[in-house]
């Protein structure tokens, strides 16, 4: 049984509540390594920030030439987003859009579609395998989320299941047809927590492109 909404309401009082001081948010924290690392070697065009929070993966692209769309429910997020992107220097290439990922579709597909950690109030492989279908033909899809596992020992942060998935349930929603797997993988890295404490942050990370 699902323990949280994951709606509007949810994340309006997630960012209210200083969101960037918790482990594993990306309220002040630096833009994703993932990102960096697996788009080192695309070329900017169109991208798709699904779930975009504060902004910083969004800023990131926009300051290595991406035309960015940064899309998330909670208003509170994207001022602090617009008012992060203010003070950074990127180019005033994002635009910000105030959506419910669940019923809210692009105009257009892009080049990159990613997201990073984003769980709507619809089932969490369902909001991915609905976000592939905004990827252009010969773009890429870029997922970064929670780990789905069985450690029960409190240590890290450990999201409910709902939001959490494996390498392998994502993929496998991936036809082969139409998709060329890149990246597949399960990783660990460590946050620097209350207390400058140290958390260990299980995650997934797959990138795939869309055949052309």
């Amino acid at each position: 049984m699902a323990t949280h909404g994951f709606d509007k309401e949810y994340w309006e009082r997630h960012w209210q509540q200083g969101s960037a001081d918790r482990p594993g948010s990306m309220g002040g924290n630096p833009p994703n390594p993932y990102l960096i690392h697996e788009t080192a070697d695309l070329t900017p065009g169109t991208a798709l920030d699904a779930g975009c929070g504060s902004g910083a993966e969004a800023i990131q692209l926009a300051s290595r030439g991406w035309q960015v769309t940064a899309a998330d429910i909670s208003a509170e997020a994207l001022a602090l987003a617009a008012q992060r992107a203010a003070t950074s220097g990127a180019p005033e290439s994002v635009r910000w859009v105030e959506a419910d990922l669940g019923s809210w579709r692009p105009d257009t597909q892009f080049d990159l579609v990613m997201t990073h950690y984003a769980h709507p109030a619809m089932p969490q492989l369902e909001f991915y395998d609905r976000i592939a279908g905004w990827v252009a033909p010969g773009g890429t899809l870029l997922i970064v989320g929670h780990l789905h596992t069985s450690d029960s020992t409190g240590h890290g942060h450990h999201p409910p299941a709902e939001a959490s998935a494996t390498s392998e349930a994502i993929t496998a929603r991936l036809d082969g047809k139409d998709w060329e797997i890149v990246t597949a993988e399960e990783r660990l890295r460590t946050l620097t927590g209350h207390g400058s404490r140290a958390v260990p942050l299980h995650d997934v990370v797959v990138r795939a492109t869309r055949r052309p």
